[in-house]
Order: C-alpha cells, then structure tokens, then sequence
C-alpha cells in the first residue's frame, strides 16, 4: 500500500516537473523568439515591427506576414546564390528590392501620402467600403450593381473580383515606376563600365514582367466588362479571382491538352485552399472583435480562453497565408514560362 502510494507521489511529482520544465522552455522558446525577431532578415523585422505600430487589423497583419515569410524565402535563396556567384547582373536582387516596395505598399509603409493603404478582409470590408481609383472600373461597377442581374452573394463576388483587379494595376504601377527609374539611372550613367551598366537582357526581363502583368490585367478587365453586362455564367468552373486569372491566363499558354487539364485540377485544389483561407481570416476577424468586447469586462479567465483562441487562429491564418501564396507563386511562375514559350 505504502509502495503503490509512493509510486502515485512519485508519479505526480514527475509530471508537475514535466509541466513546469515544458512551460519554462516554451517561456525561453517566446523569449529567444522576441529577441531574434519574427524573420531571420533584419530589414524584414523592421518592416514588421512598424506594421505593428500602425495597429493594423488582424487580417490585414495576418496577410502581411505571410507576404514577408515569402520576401523571407526569396531573399535568403538570393543570398545563397550571391555567394555562389549566380546573381552577377543583380537581377534578382532588384526584382527582391521591387518586391519589397510593392509590400511597402500595398501595406501603407512606404512613407507617402497617397499610399495604397486599403483592407484587404474582404468579409469586413461591404462594398461601399473602398474606391476603385479607376473610372472605368467604377462605370462597371456602378452598372453591375444596379443592373439586376446578380444576388446580394454574387456583387460580394464579385466585388471581392474587382478588388483583385485594382490590385493588379497598382503593383503594375509600381514595377512601371521601377523600371523607369532603372532606365533613368542607365541614361544618365557618363562612363559606362561592366560595373554599372544596366545589361540588356535585365531590361528585358523586367519589360518582359511588365508585358505579363499587362496581358493579365486586359485579359481580367475584358472578364469584368463581360460579368458585369451579362452577369455570372452558371457553368462557371472557377469562383476565386486569382484562380480565374491563373485559369484564363494558362489556357493562352504553350500547354498541351493533357497539361492544361491537369493544371485545371490543380486550380480546384489551389482554390478549395483559398477558400480554407478565407474561413480561418473570418474567424479570426470575428475573434478580435470579441476579444477587444471581452478585455472591457474585466473577465480574466474568459479573456484568457479567448487570446488562447485568437492565438491558435491567429497562427493558422498565418500558415495558410503562406501556403496560398508560395503556392500562387509557384502557379504564376509555371504559367509565365509558358506563355515565354509562345514567344520563342
């Protein structure tokens, strides 16, 4: 009896210390964290420490970490290859520097006044919510809205449709203005030298950029004037607009017919991923507002469940953030090498 007693003791005592040794380390684990930083880039952190500043909404940080974990990737591949000496024109980490401005952005860090500061929770936003800064996008608009054709579930739609297309334009905008200082600098340099000459072939590949997301954005626009005049077709196999995009964009690509169709298949898993996406975003819109409810009424133990609740949505929006992206970079990279193809 007395040796089953101290066996429960004993047993007891191990998982107390168990709990307290798990609970120190996760302890030191969110201190190393707070001191390293989110990102294992410098310039990364300092970007995410001042989005944290401008309190933006859980989404719009949510979204925005997931964009730097991409940055992250691209830039630490980049110094791999620098040091490897595969970089020599600096290509790659001008197309990372243009990358970063757009995040700058599209976020409203970039320090100017008119920046591109917009929500993008498309759940909280409505629909009167924001500007399109495009006159004939508001034409359309103004046309789909009050013609009739779509449910108050298909304008959502397609609202969220020509939120995606302003987007576009503004991060063509952005890579135009780049491009043209970039052209700029190489006009105004007196003595060329191998140093700091802007190759041909980097100006190409970036005009070659801009001749991409070109094409997407007519091809997007001439969808929009078709949906908004005739209204959503019901055989329709894609919902999400960037999968819309991807889909229009690969069937003008050197594909053959049994690489399209497996592309198709694999726009349908890439937008039930998006769709897992977009439900974890609302939960989390939806924790924060009730967590800022709970933290006015004093209840410790009730707001305690709750940030253990926003956390784990919090972190899970995050993760599927990135998934969505790294996947649509991969998707987009595909295509573009196809469409390089038809050009050859």
């Amino acid at each position: 009896m007395a040796a089953a007693a101290l066996a429960a003791f004993l047993l007891a005592a191990s998982a107390l210390a168990s709990k307290y040794s798990r609970e120190a380390n996760e302890g030191l684990a969110d201190a190393k964290r707070r001191e390293v930083g989110e990102f294992r880039v410098v310039r990364l952190n300092q970007v995410w420490e001042k989005a944290q500043r401008l309190h933006l909404s859980a989404v719009k940080l949510a979204e925005l970490h997931s964009d730097l974990k991409i940055q992250e990737k691209d830039e630490l591949s980049w110094k791999k290859l620098k040091a490897e000496g595969l970089d020599e024109d600096g290509e790659k980490e001008a197309k990372l520097r243009r990358n970063l401005n757009v995040i700058m952005t599209k976020y409203g860090m970039n320090g100017k006044k008119d920046s591109y500061l917009t929500d993008t929770n498309y759940i909280k936003d409505g629909t009167e919510s924001d500007t399109l800064d495009d006159p004939r996008l508001e034409k359309l608009w103004s046309k789909a809205k009050t013609s009739g054709k779509f449910s108050d579930e298909e304008l959502d739609k397609l609202w969220r449709e020509f939120k995606h297309h302003r987007e576009k334009i503004r991060e063509y905008n952005i890579l135009l203005e780049t491009v043209s200082r970039t052209e700029d600098i190489h006009k105004n340099v007196i003595n060329p030298s191998e140093e700091n000459l802007v190759k041909e072939e980097v100006l190409h590949n970036k005009h070659r950029e801009l001749k991409d997301k070109l094409r997407s954005i007519n091809q997007g626009f001439e969808r929009l004037r078709k949906v908004s005049h005739q209204g959503y077709d019901a055989t329709s196999e894609f919902e999400e607009p960037r999968v819309i995009d991807l889909w229009d964009m690969a069937k003008s690509a050197n594909f053959t017919e049994k690489e399209l169709e497996s592309f198709r298949e694999e726009l349908k898993h890439f937008e039930a991923k998006i769709e897992k996406h977009h439900h974890y975003q609302k939960q989390l819109e939806i924790s924060h507002e009730k967590l800022k409810h709970i933290e006015g009424t004093g209840d410790k133990e009730h707001l305690n469940r709750n940030r253990e609740k926003y956390a784990m949505l919090e972190e899970k929006t995050k993760e599927l953030g990135y998934k969505v992206k790294k996947h649509l970079q991969d998707l987009s990279s595909r295509i573009s090498q196809g469409l390089q193809h038809n050009e050859l």
